[in-house]
């Protein structure tokens, strides 16, 4: 049966994962037209649009956050809000060009609770995970990084596996197949949560972080 975007695979709210809805030798472009009308998982009733990933096709370095934010699920575009703000900082800090560099999420879609007239971000769920993360092999196959940096416990334990702890192996190089350079760090919103007066402090310590990353690869 062919599905709402187009390519072959059972298009319906009960999809186990997004799988089906690969196109056949994909494209950015082309995912990207198909994560359009996925509803893999639940999220999208929720979400304003699907937020696919964002940067050149030849990009040697992957970045990889856990879900796209409020402003992220408004513009369709991912790391557009204040972690992302704080991201391209970061990357000017560690000499990295962020028009080279390609960003993406594990979900595809913002999962928010209502808090107020706020949307508050609220964690996905393995599920939600699991449906997504089609995508995200895709986008892996398609752009085939030198280095793939996981942001955050969530994109480090969807890639490197549920054993890994940010909180102790960021930084670390992780043997893996996908990708030469394989490491993980915090998200830049783990740093806007924290206390105003440690937020410097973190900051030095994320950029140093990536500036590692351009360091390997100019060794």
């Amino acid at each position: 049966m062919t599905g709402a975007c187009g390519y072959v695979g059972e298009v319906t709210p009960t999809l186990q994962t997004a799988a089906p809805l690969i196109p056949p030798r994909p494209t950015l472009p082309k995912l990207q037209e198909a994560a359009a009308g996925c509803t893999a998982c639940d999220l999208y009733k929720s979400g304003t649009q699907t937020v696919f990933g964002d940067g050149p096709r030849e990009a040697e370095i992957m970045l990889v956050g856990e879900q796209p934010g409020d402003k992220e699920d408004l513009a369709g575009e991912p790391f557009v809000g204040p972690a992302g703000q704080l991201l391209d900082r970061a990357l000017v800090a560690a000499e990295i060009d962020r028009t080279q560099v390609y960003v993406t999420n594990v979900v595809k879609h913002f999962k928010w609770e209502a808090r107020g007239k706020r949307r508050i971000h609220k964690k996905p769920n393995m599920a939600e995970i699991t449906a997504c993360k089609p995508w995200l092999e895709a986008e892996l196959a398609v752009v085939k990084p030198t280095a793939l940096v996981c942001l955050g416990a969530t994109a480090a334990q969807a890639l490197l596996g549920k054993d890994f702890r940010v909180s102790t192996q960021r930084g670390e190089l992780v043997d893996s197949e996908l990708a030469d350079l394989v490491t993980a760090t915090i998200h830049p919103s783990s740093i806007l949560r924290g206390p105003p007066e440690e937020r410097e402090k973190a900051f030095r310590g994320f950029a140093d972080d990536l500036a590692k990353v351009a360091q390997q690869l100019r060794a």
